[in-house]
């Protein structure tokens, strides 16, 4: 059980590292098109993120794999009954991953100014999913506990210890995840996001662009300041029974106060606002998860069909295993973040970037390529 706990706590690191360090890559992508006047300056906001935003992705893919190794029956439940919501995440990182990779390939403003928005429409689109599902995870599911084979509703009062008989099942569908509560969950982390990618692109550009992020910065963090004690206020007071889930809620406030605060131009400090954006973001995710304990996926029919860390968990012998690999590997992904970060930490110009990239369309030859000869 102990091992169980450890893995629950560390699945939370993995979310929160991928959400403080990907959230400012998702704020930038939304804020390309609006904070930049020109095609330079897009690409000034856009080179911000160019050494990190595909290396941030890592922890998201660590985040999948460690709840399928660690917690198998978490994983089945959540992948088959979000399935829909999930996919729709998974086209938008694709999506994104495209408009990134292919803008600079032809030498056009047009193709690039395409690309440009959608990679805005995609960076909404993935923290407003996610923003979703999270609340989700706090809020509850339509879940009930079936036995095996026949597909039989358990009572609440027979739901066994072991499932090994038995297996939980989300039953209200891809429109049951959506209520008040989750879309404003929703809106949050989208505007959390924009609010750290303009505290990012004030922290990492120069020129005019930089102006105009730090002014956005301003009463972006303001709302998001807003929105967030609503939403967490409300989920703690309607849907958590855990009391030291305020501890982090209280970070996780004081956190968005202060960075609001030193957002403001009488007190601006770039570097501390986006400090404490980043502590306010893992506050943020720790309350999400101790709001969740001590169930994994929680449920709105009945506390008895709650999936809960023990029933999810793996066995004792695939713990220990993944946790001497851990030990092993987690500190050298740490190490080479820290690095890359230390390394690409000067401010980008406009006078660094170049447009002057990509292919000609009108002399692309089609059918033609360079092993043709």
């Amino acid at each position: 059980m102990t091992l169980s706990i450890l893995w629950f706590i560390l699945i939370a690191v993995l979310w929160t590292m991928y959400l403080v360090l990907e959230g400012f890559d998702y704020g930038v992508g939304m804020l390309q098109g609006f904070l930049a006047r020109d095609d330079r300056e897009r690409t000034q906001a856009l080179r911000t993120i160019g050494p990190h935003w595909d290396g941030n992705e890592v922890w998201l893919l660590t985040a999948g794999g460690a709840t399928f190794a660690a917690f198998p029956e978490w994983y089945a439940t959540m992948f088959s009954g979000m399935y829909l919501a999930l996919f729709l995440i998974l086209l938008a990182l694709i999506v994104r991953v495209c408009a990134v990779e292919w803008r600079s390939k032809i030498k056009s403003e047009k193709w690039r100014s395409v690309w440009d928005r959608t990679h805005a429409v995609s960076a909404l689109l993935v923290p407003l999913l996610f923003g979703v599902a999270f609340a989700n995870l706090v809020q509850g599911m339509k879940i009930e506990v079936v036995t095996h084979g026949t597909n039989t509703v358990v009572a609440p009062e027979d739901v066994p210890a072991s499932l090994a008989t038995a297996v939980h099942q989300l039953t209200g569908g891809f429109f049951s995840l959506l209520t008040p509560y989750t879309l404003l969950g929703g809106v949050v982390l989208v505007a959390l996001c924009l609010a750290h990618g303009a505290q990012f692109l004030a922290l990492k550009t120069e020129g005019d662009l930089r102006e105009r992020a730090n002014t956005f910065a301003a009463p972006a963090s303001v709302a998001a300041t807003a929105l967030a004690a609503i939403w967490v206020i409300w989920g703690q007071f309607a849907y958590s029974t855990n009391v030291f889930a305020w501890l982090p809620l209280l970070v996780a406030a004081l956190c968005l106060i202060a960075q609001a605060a030193f957002s403001q131009k009488a007190l601006r400090r770039e570097g501390l606002a986006f400090l404490f954006s980043c502590i306010a973001m893992a506050g943020a995710v720790a309350w999400i998860f101790s709001a969740m304990a001590p169930a994994v996926m929680k449920s709105s029919i009945n506390p008895a069909y709650s999936l809960t860390i023990e029933q999810a968990s793996s066995t004792q012998g695939t713990l220990i295993v993944m946790s001497i690999v851990a030990l092993c590997l987690v500190p050298v992904v740490l190490a080479y973040t820290v690095w890359s970060y230390w390394t690409f930490r000067s401010r980008v110009s406009t006078k660094d970037v170049s447009t002057d990239t990509g292919l000609i369309f009108d002399k692309i030859r089609l059918d033609q390529n360079f092993l043709a000869g």
